[in-house]
Order: C-alpha cells, then structure tokens, then sequence
C-alpha cells in the first residue's frame, strides 16, 4: 500500500543527543504578559531557511542543535535540510552539505561530528516534525517542561515523529552569499534604552568601545558576558518591569548579559541597551570565548535593517537552486 503523504508515521529514532537538542519553531508569542517566555529558536533566520529548503512554512517544528548535534537513525524514508552552524554532519558516516537538502532512506543514520563554526545548527524534516501544539506554538522551554518532545531536550531512545515524504531525486540549496559568516569578534548592533540613564557618560562610552567575551555561564536563557565594567549612574536595581528578548541587563557586578530566547518576562536589572532581532541571530550562534562589540544605531534604521532582512529572505526564496544527487 502507498502510503499517504499527509500520514504521520515515525521518523527519526534518536540513538544519541549529545549536547543538547530540541525541537523548536519560531516561539511562542502573546503570552509573556502571564509569565510565559518566547522560547523558540534562536537563530531565527538558519531555522526559517531549514524549513524553507525542506518545502514547509517557515513556522513549523525543526531540531535545534547545540555544538555536538545528535545521532538520528532514519525510521521512514524523508527529506531533511541542515542550516545554521556547521556542525559536520554526516549520512552513513560521509560528510553531506549544510544549508541544503537531502533525502534519506530506512536504517539510515544521520550524525555530527562538532562544530566548525557557529553553535547551534537546525535540522528540518520535509512536512515538520509533529509534536503537540502548546499556547499556539511547539517551542520546548526546558524550565517550564512544557512545548516540544515532553517540555525537555531529548534523549536516547526517543522517537521523533512526521509526515510521509516522497525523497527527492535533486538537492535544493542555498546560494553562498546567503549563507551567513559566523565569525568573532561579532559586532551587534543595539538600541539604547530604555534605563541608559541608570549609566554614567562613561559607562555607556565603554558599553560601545570595549570588547565582551561570552562566558560559559551562558546559555539559551541569557548570554553573560565578561569584560570592562560598565559605570552605573544610580543604583544597579529597579523595580521589576516588562523585558524582551534582546535586552542587555547589567546588574550589581557591572558585566552585561544579552537575554535570549527563553529569558524570563521580567527583571530588576537596568537595561542599557536592546540588541536588534536580525543580529540576535548573530549572538545566538557564539560559544563561550568567542568575543563581541556593540555598535549604537538608532530605532528608525533598526526598522529599514528589519525590514531589508525580511526582502533578503524573499529573494533568497526565489535564488534556491537544485542540483542532480551526487552518486
């Protein structure tokens, strides 16, 4: 019997998970105002473009990656798309492409050898891989043990599910020049506000002219960095209020933390500053010891940056190229 492309069958068992992985889409919007963080994934635009090679919506479900990707054995036939951090994959033990598709069959096994660059790599499975819907997304924020595969990274032994996939007989890949470098030093452009005030001239003038290394203390909730100490101008409290993924927090010790996806809704820290989505991407793919710099710009050009971004992943849309399947 054929089977039916809108079934959903067993796809991937996983035979080791390594580091940490876990199944995102793009977060969970509309609910930080009851204590419910983003999660999500935190390189928007790799995730976006894995699920766009593999023919899904931008939105759907996919495997975050972190440095050491996952051993995966092939369940059912399917068509996967790797992007983000280039973590060496491997099908059957040879080396195959980033930021492209490829098929894979029954007994296959997908593997990763560690990163070459970058962080966090995406895996998307053609039809998105199922998992149940929780406050309108699929996102897992591990702390809350809720969203993805049973709220938590998985684990060996676990089987991930999807839809049935007719393999493909070319590859689709990305073009070079949309591929982005992840390269230290990074320079992170910002917004200032909403309390820079809490910070003296100086403290700000050494916000934007130090370099910060990323410490090992950080992770998916906030990045904390290490570096010159920033001046405060008045204490380095406030009452708790409303913060947003981006936000740079500098508390009592004077080191900056950038929060991240599954950051809490709200803080007591001042804020000097919001990181620009588009070089979010950017921060969420350095591991500890890779280095940063901010650069100041101001809200209006942060908007046409946004909005450029979003025309860029137009085009790249249309720029996807197919190639034969190497023998």
């Amino acid at each position: 019997m054929r089977n039916n492309s809108s079934s959903s069958v067993d796809m991937f068992e996983v035979v080791a998970p390594r580091i940490l992985t876990t199944v995102q889409d793009l977060g969970r919007f509309g609910y930080q105002r009851y204590g419910v963080p983003v999660a999500g994934a935190m390189d928007s635009f790799a995730a976006k473009v894995a699920n766009i090679l593999a023919g899904n919506a931008e939105n759907s479900a996919c495997l975050e990656m972190t440095i050491m990707g996952p051993t995966l054995k092939v369940i059912n036939q399917c068509n996967i798309a790797i992007t983000g951090a280039d973590l060496s994959p491997t099908l059957n033990g040879e080396r195959i492409d980033t930021w492209a598709t490829r098929p894979v069959k029954k007994g296959d096994v997908i593997s990763f050898s560690g990163a070459q660059g970058g962080c966090r790599g995406y895996l998307a499975v053609s039809g998105g891989i199922e998992v149940p819907s929780v406050l309108a997304s699929r996102s897992t924020y591990v702390r809350g043990g809720f969203g993805g595969y049973g709220g938590r990274a998985v684990r060996k032994g676990d089987v991930l599910r999807g839809k049935f996939s007719e393999p493909r007989t070319r590859i689709r890949y990305v073009p070079r020049e949309y591929i982005p470098n992840y390269t230290s030093p990074a320079t992170i452009r910002v917004v200032l506000g909403p309390q820079d005030d809490f910070f003296t001239e100086n403290g700000i003038k050494t916000f934007l002219n130090s370099t910060y290394e990323v410490t090992p203390d950080s992770d998916r909730m906030g990045y904390r960095l290490s570096g010159r100490a920033i001046e405060h101008s008045k204490e380095p409290e406030i009452v708790s209020d409303g913060v947003a993924v981006g936000a740079i927090q500098v508390p009592g010790d004077r080191m900056p933390i950038v929060l991240m996806k599954d950051a809490g809704t709200t803080g007591g820290y001042p804020k000097i500053a919001h990181v620009i989505s588009p070089d979010l991407d950017q921060v969420a793919q350095l591991t500890p010891g890779d280095s940063l710099r901010f650069k100041r710009i101001e809200i209006r050009e942060a908007h046409e940056i946004v909005y450029q971004v979003m025309k860029r992943l137009d085009r790249l849309k249309e720029d996807i190229r197919e190639a034969d399947l190497a023998p």
